[in-house]
This record gives structure tokens, sequence and C-alpha cells, in this order.
């Protein structure tokens, strides 16, 4: 699935919203509480009902930036929800700035 630069997802059961700022021409979807993420503008389903898996549940945080192991993406987070993201089955992680160096 790709998943392209600038494109805005929303989680389907918490409040998460993410930006993407590194886009992933091929590879499993984006997850964000065991959920599928949807686009800005889409809504579940009726027949869908997902609910927050107890076990993704870890949270994301406003302002901050996630990636996978391999650095290939990287979201940010524009709204903060109860759900953790994932690439897949692999858990993002949130992004650590470069250290600068020092200036002595």
């Amino acid at each position: 699935m790709e998943i392209p630069a600038g494109a805005r997802l929303k989680s389907a059961v918490c409040d998460t919203e993410v930006v993407v700022t590194k886009g992933l021409a091929d590879g499993p979807g984006l997850y964000c509480g065991g959920a599928s993420m949807l686009a800005a503008g889409e809504e579940a389903g009726a027949s869908e009902s997902p609910a927050l898996d107890p076990q993704r549940a870890g949270g994301t945080v406003l302002g901050k930036r996630y990636t996978d192991a391999s650095g290939a993406l990287e979201v940010l987070c524009v709204k903060a929800g109860r759900g953790s993201l994932a690439l897949g089955e692999e858990p993002l992680s949130l992004r650590q700035a470069k250290p600068l160096p020092s200036s002595d």
C-alpha cells in the first residue's frame, strides 16, 4: 500500500491524526490502535465498527514525529489520541532529535 508524503490520516478508533512527512512507496498499511487509518475526510463504514485494541493503546503525542525501524516512513502527530501507531504489525517509535555539536 502506498502512503504518500503530505497525506493527512486519522484514526478510526481514537482522536489521533497525523500528516505523512516521509512517504512509503509500497508496504503494509498504517494502523492506529489496531485499526487501519483513514484519509482525513473519510468515515468508517457502518458495517465497520472498530474498537481500540487495549494492547495498542499507548497513545500519541501532539507535535512529535514517529518513524518505523528502517526510517522509510515518518509521520507527524497533529492531534493526539489514545491509540499507538504501527506500520502493519511493526510499532512506530518516537523519533529522537539529533544532538547538536557542542559550541565550546
